[in-house]
């Protein structure tokens, strides 16, 4: 559908795509992965006509539309959010205007059988036809849909889009692009702005209702789910593979290995190719062996191993000073901004050592909380931090709070004290920030790039306590899973304000789950959350639509029958309808079967456990087997809480039914 042809692009000598070659299909799912730097962003923009290649060219075939969701954006704040949202409906309201023309005419002619009145007759025909195909999937329905979706609630329709933040702004234009069902949707970090129900809902989307795809993301649980294709960009080289992010990375390292392994049988069989040839060159009685070898050896068709950039991230948090058992207890907490509470009656306690995520919609007081604990706001109830407290905060703008006229050197060489400035180049290296990175000024750095800096200068001071709002933004695959292993690694208290569910699996031990104006404790990781959130939606969803037949019948039954009989016929509205039990049954065995499936989930990972301990009883004790027994032994831990969540929900269930 859209071809790549010779693709190159050159900035001030430095190549960024060197001939690169490939095609978009119409119902491809591609993600674009990629280091920080490596041009992904350039791609979006080259396709979407926005950046001229200094080489080749884009074909894009006559009607083919293009959506394009770039990270950043010139917003207008003049209209409301249903407004501003319906304007990707303009041209069926210009259809309607020409078909009501149209028809004017057609009433007013006479000339019933003139050539001009049939042609007329045909376009309001063809016209009709192309306003009922735009108008079919039901505007006003798919608008509320999407921004419902997109975390939006129905009160916010209405509200100028100049009250939210440039987040939600960017959420109205996400649902605009949508809502067009554009041929190519190009999509530049579309989670950032995202919370995990709306990426989650954003992962349906994408799979049932677009088209083809191009996506730039750091959300490797996302990208997964999402795509069926991988193109790396990687030193001005594409290498394409037909497969998820997940099978890519192993796809990829097979590549490697076997180019490897084919490149040094080639090299010996060179080298001993040669020393034959150099051993016997001057023996006559050989001659006819050696020119043989010698055109052999120039028909060769030498490997080569395909150039990997590995260059890598090194982070480790310095020690954590030793702070009291409990680094934060909270009770009673409250904050409202006016009228509006944006949380009430917080009470919880974190141990030192914790590692836990605030997760929720945006809007819901992560971030407030975050502040509050900082002191950075007023709020009611009490707050307090424990003895010898040290606190290191990552704020979610804090890439942007970067003076971009500074250059790399300087921006940390301002806040570095002592021993520590006699280090700073080794620091920049080790951020990949060597050579003349360093000098770079900010303002040209990619938003990746902004955020390493910015994680450099959390680094030079020791601190006990991590608080980290959403420090995956803009963070390149590699570079989040350094900073997950070093957070992971870090003996101090963590809280996590993130999105990002590949992130914080298997890196957080409970999660504080805001909104409603209320924050929730869960324990468990963040599949465990997710498991249980989902599971009591669908019991909400099968409680209400087993109430509705019952209050339905209620209101009917006491409009046509006589006052003195109401009392027996709301006696009769308790019982079961036939179609009632049907679903009451249904829902019942659904739930029953999710508790057998998590009890022999559970009944396995027992197994592969026992098999370890066998093994370690056997006599094995290398450090292998003990880290694959740790792993078990959690996979066990998670399995048994996801089994007891849904015994719980059918036991719950069950009760209900039975009142």
């Amino acid at each position: 559908m859209i071809s790549i042809n010779n693709l190159s692009i050159e900035f001030s000598s430095q190549v960024l795509f060197d001939n690169i070659n490939y095609v978009i299909n119409q119902r491809d799912k591609i993600a674009l992965v990629g280091k920080n730097g490596a041009g992904k962003s350039t791609m979006l923009k080259i396709i979407a006509g926005l950046q001229a290649p200094t080489k080749g060219s884009v074909s894009v075939p006559n009607g083919v539309t293009i959506g394009y969701l770039p990270q950043q954006m010139v917003l207008t704040d003049t209209l409301s959010v249903a407004e501003e949202v319906r304007k990707v409906f303009a041209h069926i309201s210009d259809m309607q205007a020409r078909l009501d023309s149209l028809n004017q005419e057609l009433a007013e002619r006479t000339d019933y059988e003139s050539d001009s009145y049939n042609e007329l007759i045909e376009r309001v025909s063809n016209l009709t036809e192309e306003l009922v195909l735009a108008s079919s999937d039901n505007c006003e329905a798919e608008l509320e849909k999407t921004l419902l979706g997109l975390g939006f609630v129905r009160s916010d329709f209405d509200r100028p889009t100049s009250e939210f933040s440039g987040g939600w702004r960017m959420r109205i234009e996400l649902a605009k692009i949508l809502l067009q069902r554009p041929d190519v949707l190009l999509l530049d970090e579309p989670t950032n702005h995202l919370d995990i129900e709306s990426i989650q809902w954003l992962e349906n989307f994408l799979c049932s209702k677009a088209k083809a795809v191009v996506l730039v993301s750091h959300d490797r649980a996302f990208i997964d789910n999402v795509t069926n294709r991988t193109i790396e960009i990687s030193l001005g080289k594409i290498y394409d593979y037909n497969v998820n992010y997940s099978h890519f990375v192993v796809l990829r390292a097979e590549r490697i290995e076997q180019q490897l392994r084919a490149y040094r049988n080639q090299q010996k069989q060179i080298a001993d190719t040669e020393e034959f040839i150099e051993r016997f060159r001057y023996k006559a009685t050989k001659s006819v062996q050696v020119q043989s070898r010698i055109k052999q050896l120039a028909k060769i068709e030498r490997i080569e191993v395909d150039e990997v950039d590995n260059s890598r991230l090194s982070l480790r948090f310095p020690p954590a000073p030793r702070s009291g058992d409990f680094p934060l207890i909270i009770d009673d907490l409250g904050k409202a901004y006016g009228d509006h509470q944006v949380f009430d009656h917080a009470t919880f306690t974190l141990r030192r050592g914790d590692k836990v995520a605030f997760v929720g919609k945006n809007g819901e007081g992560k971030s407030t909380l975050v502040k509050c604990i900082m002191g950075e706001i007023p709020f009611t109830g009490t707050l307090r931090l424990g003895h010898n407290v040290k606190i290191g905060y990552f704020a979610q703008n804090q890439a942007q709070l970067l003076d971009g006229e500074l250059s790399v050197f300087d921006t940390i060489d301002r806040v570095a004290v002592g021993d520590i400035r006699l280090k700073i180049r080794d620091i920049l290296g080790a951020f990949m920030f060597g050579g003349e990175a360093s000098d770079k000024k900010v303002k040209v750095l990619s938003g990746g790039e902004k955020t390493r800096l910015a994680m450099i200068k959390l680094l030079l001071e020791p601190v006990n306590f991590l608080i980290l709002d959403e420090p995956t933004n803009h963070l390149d695959m590699n570079s989040k899973d350094v900073l997950k292993q070093a957070i992971a690694d870090f003996d101090g208290t963590v809280i996590v304000v993130s999105h990002d569910r590949e992130f914080l699996d298997g890196l957080v031990d409970k999660v504080y789950e805001f909104g409603g104006g209320k924050v929730r404790e869960c324990l468990g990781g963040i599949y465990e959350f997710l498991e249980k959130k989902r599971l009591s939606n669908l019991h909400e969803l099968e409680l209400s639509q087993q109430r509705q037949p019952a209050k339905e019948m209620t209101r009917k039954e006491a409009e046509s029958v006589p006052e003195k009989t109401n009392l027996k016929t709301e006696n009769n509205a308790r019982k079961l309808t036939y179609n009632e039990q049907r679903e009451r049954d249904k829902a019942l065995k659904r739930q029953a079967k999710k508790a057998e499936d998590a009890e022999n989930e559970v009944g396995r990972r027992e197994a592969e456990l026992a098999e370890i301990e066998t093994k370690i009883a056997a006599g094995d004790v290398s450090p292998e087997i003990f880290e694959a027994h740790a792993k078990a032994s959690k996979e066990v831990e998670n399995a048994m809480s996801i089994w007891e969540i849904a015994q719980q929900e059918y036991d719950k269930l069950k009760e209900q039914y039975d009142k």
